[in-house]
């Protein structure tokens, strides 16, 4: 019933990363500035404050989406805090300096139901206290178990909060016990934010469609400057060879083991192109093993996690997402801003609704070995083709540019806070 964290261990007095104001967990009980607050002003006035709560800032789509956010706010003087459940020293993405950064350090697996039960209560007191603090106007949550928190910690704080799915959530199934949890406590956030259509039809089976709202994942350009110059994962090859990239966590949700299967397939026939593949997880050994059996170690490279992967995208050749399922893949949204060719898998939610099939990349059924391994060689071994699907990708700039985003949750946060403002007699 836990979320996906780990106990902490020597954490009573966890020193909070303060990317603008410091805030200690001393002995469980929150010690830092009394933030006051503000109501909204016509459109998200600077005296707004919005608390932004998440499991972790660790590398992941979701964790991306909200530092852009509260970087995006902060630059226009915004005041936020963003809260995390696990501590910070899982932190991955930078955040503006401006941004009030809280971490709770109460993450960690239980043993048992009743073991979960007193932890959940537990992050639910400690996420009640960060608010009481903070004192926002609106809360904004990520990810299913810590929706559910948020949405318990801000109706006894009485402060409205906002809820999002950042997956597929008919794929990404997660335990009987939360899922019903989501479905009680879902209805009682004054918003559900979607990314798709089709995950939108998911929600509307048990909520009111007046309180779920689509809205796509931002991607940024030019991209920020996330890492230094010695820490950008890049590949450790002499680039004498043509690139295909892929990026993720390496997760079965992410199919690199259909890549690499697929890759292998068509390799033979265009042996000077190699493959990298961005990112960390459990999956590494398994997919290392696998790189072996195929033969292809001295064409494969997985360099790791990848703080600013802008370079390595504006240097690859073609890239590829070989996903069993999607929420809104950013990964596929970076490389097509980079102006890189694209084939994806066509999942239920996400890359159907950013690529232009046939135009600005290929589409393919997931985990099909053989559709994949021949949209890739077509590509491949086609540089006019390849060159104007780069052309058209990039249109993804402005389709779903920060600004472009950005503007529907300004828009959603002026109605949550004006009704809540309205109801509290302000």
């Amino acid at each position: 019933m836990a979320p996906n964290d780990v106990e902490q261990v020597g954490h009573d007095r966890d020193p909070v990363l303060g990317n603008g104001h410091v805030i200690d967990i001393v002995g469980g009980a929150l010690v830092g500035q009394r933030l006051r607050r503000h109501s909204l002003m016509d459109r998200l006035s600077p005296r707004a404050h919005i608390a932004l709560v998440i499991e972790s800032l660790d590398s992941g789509g979701a964790e991306r989406v909200m530092s852009i956010m509260a970087n995006h706010w902060a630059e226009r003087g915004v005041q936020v805090t963003l809260v995390t459940i696990d501590a910070a020293a899982s932190d991955f993405y930078r955040l503006d300096p401006r941004v009030t950064r809280v971490a709770l350090g109460v993450a960690g697996y239980s043993r048992g139901l009743r073991d979960a039960l007193t932890h959940n209560i537990h992050r639910v007191g400690q996420l009640r206290a960060a608010l009481s603090t903070a004192r926002p106007n609106v809360v904004i949550s990520f990810m299913p178990s810590t929706n559910v928190l948020a949405v318990i910690a801000g109706s006894l704080e009485h402060v409205p909060v906002i809820v999002s799915e950042r997956n597929d959530p008919s794929s990404a199934r997660i335990s009987s016990v939360w899922n019903a949890l989501r479905r009680l406590a879902y209805p009682r956030a004054e918003a559900v934010v979607v990314q798709t259509p089709d995950v939108r039809l998911w929600a509307e089976r048990f909520l009111r469609s007046a309180i779920v709202h689509t809205i796509p994942n931002p991607v940024m350009w030019p991209p920020d400057a996330g890492a230094s110059d010695a820490d950008t994962g890049a590949s450790t090859r002499p680039r004498t060879t043509r690139r295909v990239v892929a990026m993720g966590r390496l997760h079965p949700q992410k199919g690199f083991d259909v890549l690499l299967r697929a890759f292998a397939k068509c390799g033979n026939e265009v042996p000077d192109w190699s493959l990298s593949i961005l990112g960390e997880g459990d999956e590494r050994p398994r997919l290392e093993a696998l790189v072996s059996q195929l033969g292809l170690t001295s064409r494969v490279e997985m360099p790791g996690r990848v703080h600013n992967p802008s370079r390595i995208l504006s240097e690859a050749d073609l890239f590829v997402l070989s996903s069993r399922y999607e929420g809104f893949p950013n990964a596929l949204l970076e490389a097509m801003a980079a102006g890189v060719a694209v084939v994806a898998a066509d999942c239920r939610s996400g890359p159907r609704h950013i690529v232009r099939d046939g135009i600005s990349g290929v589409l393919v059924p997931p985990e099909d070995v053989d559709s994949l391994a021949t949209a890739m060689h077509a590509l491949m071994s086609d540089d006019v083709k390849r060159q104007a699907m780069a052309t058209e990708a990039v249109e993804v700039r402005e389709r779903f540019s920060v600004e472009r985003v950005m503007s529907d949750w300004d828009q959603l946060l002026e109605r949550v806070v004006a009704k809540a403002a309205v109801g509290n007699g302000a």
